[in-house]
């Protein structure tokens, strides 16, 4: 028996003393702990005589559970097993990258709110004790921590998001899975976590369009939130000097330095910024925004280039006040900062406006040309949808016209013709296009086909006539129509193109018949020059036979004048002794008349005649033998016939002796003025 005891004291009491010897070994090993420089200790008490009364998951007064206390880099004692020390990384947030916040420990939120108020005094979440003394709330923390971030976060009240990795230890492991944290264990990309950069697109200007995701609701009548509405705007219309201009820059003038662009969030919030689509856009830069509350998505810049101007149509803003007049009943023109169409219309350069809300519609202020033809024009594509004009003409020809028209918009009537058309898209197509077309139609209609192409000019004349007129209520001009092309029918090119031909020829005779004419000119001047010194020699012999010529004429005028004068003074010499013969011989005459009569009375005519032949015979007066002698009759039937004779020249009447007297006139004169010589 004493020999088992002193057994015993031999063999278990060392060994006893060696265990206990190596159980503190093993719990001075474990209960050293080495922290690395980058790493933070997470303590756990297991054992303790308080129990944790508060909702969360960590012991700030020595409770059992995770301690609020983190261990720092360094060696440090925890006492195992009464602690547990687990190593975690500090939040490292790299370049280009955020970090989200979600606090897994203080106040619960209000309802309806989606993030956690934030107070300056939360610092960047490194102070626990601060975080739940100032009120801290659960969920998603508005701010995010920037690129470069290196801090020491208790992996249990804050879970942190970037890009690449994720920090902490989630509560509730089911709300995030079993694996690794990842960005898509709270759903969310990769891309969502990196910071947000607004550039240009290659040539193309950008902004960015932003939408919050969270507080207070929208006014009504409203689709997106402006911070502090636009009052500043009808405070300018107050004053009745604002100009339209000004209301535009009011406008332009972004309020986002409030909120430093959407990246302070609490400030947002506090200066009145509400839920949903926001009314100033984020222009050129990087931008630290936090996708749980701000989610951006890039547009097209307005750009307003030379030559054409932007029509605004606003969907926020005033209630619509109408500016355009009772006469005016295509819609309202409205002052900028009213929901409706500005009167005043963008020029020349770039406007950050939001296109969710405000609509562009620009229109050219050049001559804008149209071209109803196959082919478009190439500094636009108004026209892509214009083709040939199709017509008959009044005997059934179907004609193709290719047409050209000039318009020109007013830069400030721009506003009212979007106002009636819509769009210039619905200018060409739905105005311009009918009128045009109907037009032509109806005047190939009138017309025969040869009389359309011989009045072409008066067409097109008529045309710009009737297209003014009409755009003229569209508040459009008309700067010309012009007709470039028409393809006719081939039968009636055929007809054509033989009277053409035809023309064609008859204009070839008529250059062959100048042409002969040419020639003969140019024989007849050769013939002429050849013949130079004879024509010269001529000419001489001309001119002095017309010296000839005049000498003799001057001198026949002279012996003209002689015998003139010389005749006249015969010519009464002998009319004086003429009239004296005759007044005798008509005495003469009339005494033998009556001697005669009384013969008659006294012997008889036959004895009378007798006595009359006797004294003539013996006066010598008749010729008793004549001059040709006619055989077959008697002396006496001669002689009786030569009396006859000579008493018809005695009876002859008075006429014919006047007749022989002014034969024998006219000869005394034609001695008297004889002809000269040519």
């Amino acid at each position: 028996m004493s020999a088992f005891v002193v057994l015993l004291q031999t063999v278990i009491v060392p060994s006893a003393i060696g265990a206990v010897l190596a159980l503190g070994i093993i719990v001075a090993i474990r209960s050293v702990i080495v922290i690395g420089p980058a790493e933070i200790g997470l303590v756990a008490k297991r054992f303790s005589t308080r129990h944790n009364t508060s909702d969360t998951p960590i012991a700030f007064e020595g409770e059992a559970g995770y301690q609020s206390k983190l261990l720092m880099p360094g060696v440090r004692f925890k006492l195992w097993p009464t602690y547990t020390v687990a190593k975690y990384p500090w939040v490292q947030v790299p370049a280009g990258e955020i970090g989200v916040v979600i606090s897994q420990l203080g106040e619960r939120l209000p309802t309806g709110a989606k993030s956690a108020l934030y107070r300056p005094e939360f610092g960047n979440f490194t102070d626990l004790r601060a975080f739940l003394a100032h009120g801290g709330q659960k969920g998603v923390q508005r701010p995010v921590l920037p690129p470069g971030t290196l801090i020491p976060v208790h992996p249990v009240a804050f879970l942190v998001i970037t890009a690449t990795k994720a920090y902490g230890l989630p509560i509730n492991r089911q709300m995030v899975g079993r694996g690794p944290l990842l960005p898509e264990s709270f759903g969310l990309t990769p891309q969502q976590l990196r910071v947000t950069i607004i550039a240009p697109d290659g040539d193309q200007d950008l902004v960015g369009i932003v939408t919050t995701l969270d507080g207070e609701p929208l006014p009504p009548a409203d689709i997106a939130g402006r911070i502090g509405g636009f009052a500043d705007i009808e405070a300018l219309e107050a004053q009745s000097s604002v100009s339209d201009s000004e209301l535009i820059e009011a406008l332009l003038g972004a309020k986002n330095q409030l909120h430093n662009n959407y990246q302070d969030f609490q400030a947002f919030l506090d200066n009145g910024g509400r839920i949903g689509l926001q009314h100033d856009p984020l222009l050129y830069g990087a931008y630290l925004l936090n996708p749980f509350l701000v989610r951006v998505e890039t547009a097209r810049m307005l750009v307003v280039n030379q030559g054409e101007v932007a029509v605004i149509k606003s969907y926020v803003g005033l209630p619509t006040l109408d500016t355009s007049g009772p006469e005016f009943k295509f819609g309202s023109i409205v002052q900028p900062g009213h929901r409706g169409i500005w009167r005043e219309a963008l020029r020349t350069g770039k406007y950050p406006l939001n296109p969710r809300i405000y609509a562009s519609e620009k229109v050219p202020t050049f001559i804008l040309t149209l071209n109803w033809a196959d082919a478009n024009s190439v500094a636009h594509n108004l026209d892509a949808q214009l083709s040939p004009i199709e017509g008959k003409s009044r005997e059934g020809f179907v004609f193709k016209i290719d047409l050209q028209v000039q318009i020109h918009v007013p830069d400030t009537k721009a506003p009212k013709v979007i106002s009636m058309v819509g769009s210039m898209q619905n200018l060409v197509n739905e105005v311009l296009q009918a009128a045009v077309g109907n037009h032509f139609r109806n005047t190939l209609q009138g017309l025969e086909a040869i009389r359309f192409i011989e009045t072409r000019d008066a067409v097109q004349a008529a045309a710009l006539d009737a297209i003014s007129r009409y755009l003229a209520a569209y508040e459009v001009e008309t700067r010309g129509v012009y007709i470039q092309d028409v393809t006719f029918p081939e039968e009636l090119v055929n007809v054509l193109t033989r009277r053409e031909i035809a023309n064609q020829e008859k204009a070839t005779f008529v250059e062959q018949r100048d042409a002969q004419t040419v020639r003969i000119d140019l024989e007849k001047a050769r013939g002429t020059a050849d013949m130079q010194a004879a024509l010269a020699q001529a000419q001489v012999s001309v001119d002095i036979n017309r010296a000839r010529a005049d000498a003799r004429k001057a001198e026949a005028d002279g012996e003209a004048a002689y015998v003139e004068l010389t005749g006249a003074a015969e010519g009464s010499r002998r009319r004086a002794i003429g009239l004296g013969d005759a007044a005798a011989t008509e005495a003469l005459g009339l005494a033998r008349a009556k001697g005669y009569d009384a013969q008659v009375e006294s012997l008889g005519s036959g004895s009378t005649a007798a006595v009359a032949i006797a004294n003539a015979v013996s006066d010598g007066r008749l010729q008793v033998v004549p001059d040709v002698l006619v055989t077959g009759g008697g002396a006496v039937e001669g002689l009786a016939a030569t009396l006859i004779r000579a008493l018809n020249g005695r009876h002859e009447s008075k006429p014919h002796r006047d007749a022989r007297r002014a034969s024998r006139a006219d000869k005394v004169a034609a001695v008297a003025s004889p002809k000269l010589p040519r």
